[in-house]
């Protein structure tokens, strides 16, 4: 889509990247290192969920307002957001789960309705839930409100399977591959809607990251190779930094079109 400075709506088209190949394995580091961030400042550091989620909540109303202010995509805005919403959503359900006492399978119900509920109003007051047509201020707050409770959901479905379905860490990262794998076949094999089999895998493209980063993070006798969550954030995050800069570096690549509908 070309670039135009007459229509107010096409700066809210070019707001996100273009969803290719970088852009999952951008998504998924940054998903990891919200599930290795998120347990390194409630666990490590020793804050607790509840005062983890307000920092991280914190974080991420800030970097929405700049990214609901920015005229165009920027790249390390949009990043910094994704994050936000994967280290609150690592708390979040901590917290439900955990703090509250409900349990991952209760936790993850709880964010499965939700979720139906926000995308059933996304499709209700805009018309489609595809993010290829965020052409108003309301379509951006759904997609990022969405989000959020997505990266929510995918720790407390990530839990679930490696601590209550018996799969364990790395199963459970290996089940989630497999989905995900049937789900990229689809995508190019069969006429299955576009815009479902990408909330799909966006969805679950947060447990496969918490599930990794469990496997980065816990200890060999609970079948992790026992990185220590400091350490792991800190090298998926210089991934991450260098993964922006290679999918960016063209000129053209700045103002990206979207994704397919």
């Amino acid at each position: 889509m070309a670039t135009s400075t007459t229509s107010p709506e096409t700066a809210f088209i070019n707001k996100l990247p273009q969803i290719t190949a970088a852009f999952w394995i951008m998504k998924i580091t940054a998903t990891t290192l919200g599930e290795t961030g998120g347990d390194w400042l409630s666990m490590t550091m020793n804050l607790g969920y509840l005062t983890s989620t307000i920092v991280f909540f914190t974080l991420f109303v800030v970097a929405l307002g700049a990214q609901l202010l920015a005229k165009k995509h920027q790249p390390y805005l949009y990043w910094t957001v994704i994050i936000a919403t994967s280290t609150a959503g690592t708390t979040m359900s901590d917290y439900m789960d955990r703090t509250l006492g409900l349990g991952y399978t209760k936790g993850a119900a709880i964010l499965v309705t939700i979720l139906l509920f926000l995308l059933g109003a996304w499709r209700w007051s805009v018309g489609n839930v595809a993010v290829n047509d965020i052409r108003t201020r309301k379509a951006e707050v759904f997609y990022w409100i969405t989000i959020l409770f997505s990266n929510t959901l995918g720790t407390a479905l990530g839990d679930f399977l490696a601590d209550d379905s018996g799969l364990g860490f790395f199963g459970s990262w290996l089940l989630i591959t497999g989905i995900l794998g049937v789900i990229l076949v689809a995508t190019y094999f069969t006429r299955l809607p576009k815009v479902l089999l990408f909330w799909i895998a966006f969805i679950l493209t947060r447990p496969f990251g918490a599930t990794f980063g469990d496997v980065l993070t816990k200890p060999h006798d609970k079948g992790g190779v026992d990185l220590g969550r400091g350490d792991s954030s800190l090298v998926l995050l210089a991934i991450l930094v260098v993964a922006i800069l290679v999918s960016y570096r063209k000129k053209g690549q700045q103002t990206p079109e979207m994704a397919p509908s």
